[in-house]
């Protein structure tokens, strides 16, 4: 199916030509909501997912059970999904949320003319947002929470292998629209899962799609970001790294390492390859790469790396680029800081990479040269995660260059315009 042979047909269909202008119409309210009211909304989602709890969980086992016995990799499986903790997690994460700034209405920079004007940009939604994502039921209140306080409506495309757990959660997101008198359809949820919505969603939905965020596996990203007709926000993989300079405390990096690596495999903030300095001493590099095969971790390594342990696989050209999503990991020696740089410009994605060193100067040189979307120093790639970053929450990291890059919260989807206050000035002939 391609967008332009399928997707008129889904434009012009009632179905998406009555939730385009639901959606419209909710977004001029919602651009005009104020703070209180649209936190009132959050919270009581919150509110509504922990008193339902039970019903979401129960909903999700149905999901994840469907999704075990048609074969879904492990890595989406556990991001489908839900325990006890992770359904608690989502509602602190909307409190949260609700506690953040408004974005809306605030003045990002003013100035004076000589002429008397008085020029200011402020900051505005950006108006009707699509969502589409796999496998990740959180989405759909955390998106809804961060669309509503950024004063967006937002329409949700989630996968079949969550329906009901998406429906579940969605009806909580309508009952704190309803305690906060906003619209319903401020968040609307595609009740079909017919793929061929997707490709409405790609061609605008009738006109009233402003911006498209994907989450999801590698091949949903690539069809977004090739066929959207309108500007997408996302990332296509995290193929991230962490590099182990020859100043690095080894307590700490194995303890960097391991974490970056295994605390969540499925995650777009899991690094995938393991770069090691020459000039760190064998045994150093050794206590790291028996820590990780200890832990379960499948390791492919170059000739130098595989001298470390017998355990230790053969690392391919393919594998320097591959997100695996998986406990597995690729090694790779390198000549010092040039070559981290030199190895992560070839085979990154412009994701999340960490230097673990004690040196100042070389850590200062790797975040001001490597030119990825989130770059640390001496902490886990793990932390590449709006709620980390005190956004709340976050819809997705964006390795884009233009608009919204890293974690993708409340400000991000946002725009601004120009509001210029005269005294009767007219501009000379």
């Amino acid at each position: 199916m391609t967008v332009n042979s399928t997707t008129p047909d889904f434009n012009e269909s009632p179905l998406v030509q009555e939730m385009g202008r639901a959606a419209r119409a909710a977004a001029s309210v919602l651009a005009q909501a104020s703070s209180t009211q649209k936190a009132c909304a959050i919270t009581g989602t919150a509110s509504a997912v922990r008193a339902q709890a039970a019903a979401i969980l129960a909903a999700n086992a149905k999901d994840f059970d469907q999704a075990a016995s048609a074969g879904l990799s492990k890595s989406l499986l556990d991001r489908l999904k839900l325990t006890t903790e992770r359904v608690h997690a989502l509602a602190s994460s909307l409190e949260q949320v609700a506690l953040l700034a408004d974005p809306i209405g605030r003045v990002l920079a003013q100035w004076d003319r000589p002429n008397g004007l008085v020029i200011r940009r402020v900051c505005v939604p950006l108006g009707v947002i699509g969502i589409v994502y796999e496998s990740r039921p959180n989405v759909t209140v955390d998106a809804g929470a961060l669309c509503l306080l950024s004063g967006n409506a937002v329409i949700l495309r989630g996968g079949s292998d969550a329906l009901m757990t998406n429906r579940a959660l969605y009806q909580c997101l309508q009952e704190g629209l309803r305690q906060a008198g906003l619209p319903d359809s401020s968040v609307q949820l595609i009740p079909t899962t017919d793929r061929a919505m997707v490709g409405a969603m790609l061609a605008g939905f009738a006109g009233c799609i402003d911006v498209l965020v994907p989450r999801g596996g590698k091949s949903l990203v690539a069809r977004v970001q090739e066929e959207a007709r309108v500007p997408v926000i996302g990332h296509l993989e995290g193929n991230c790294h962490v590099y182990v300079d020859r100043d690095a405390e080894i307590a700490m990096a194995r303890a960097v390492v391991l974490n970056s690596k295994m605390r969540r495999t499925g995650i777009c903030g899991a690094a995938e390859t393991l770069l090691l300095d020459r000039a760190l001493g064998a045994e150093y590099a050794k206590h790291i790469i028996e820590a990780l095969l200890d832990a379960g971790c499948e390791v492919r390594g170059d000739a130098q790396t595989q001298v470390l342990d017998v355990r230790v696989g053969i690392a391919t050209e393919q594998d320097w680029a591959t997100e695996y999503l998986a406990p597995i990991i690729s090694v790779r020696y390198v000549d010092g800081i040039e070559g981290a740089i030199a190895h992560i410009k070839q085979y990154g994605s412009a994701h999340t990479e960490s230097i673990v060193t004690a040196n100042l100067a070389t850590a200062t040189r790797f975040l001001n040269e490597v030119d990825s979307a989130i770059v640390l120093h001496n902490a886990s790639t793990q932390f590449a995660d709006g709620g980390e970053f005190g956004m709340g929450a976050e819809i997705g990291i964006s390795t884009s260059r233009f608009h919204a890059r890293g974690p993708v919260g409340v400000e991000q989807l946002t725009s601004y315009k120009y509001q210029v206050l005269g005294a009767g000035q007219v501009r000379p002939g």
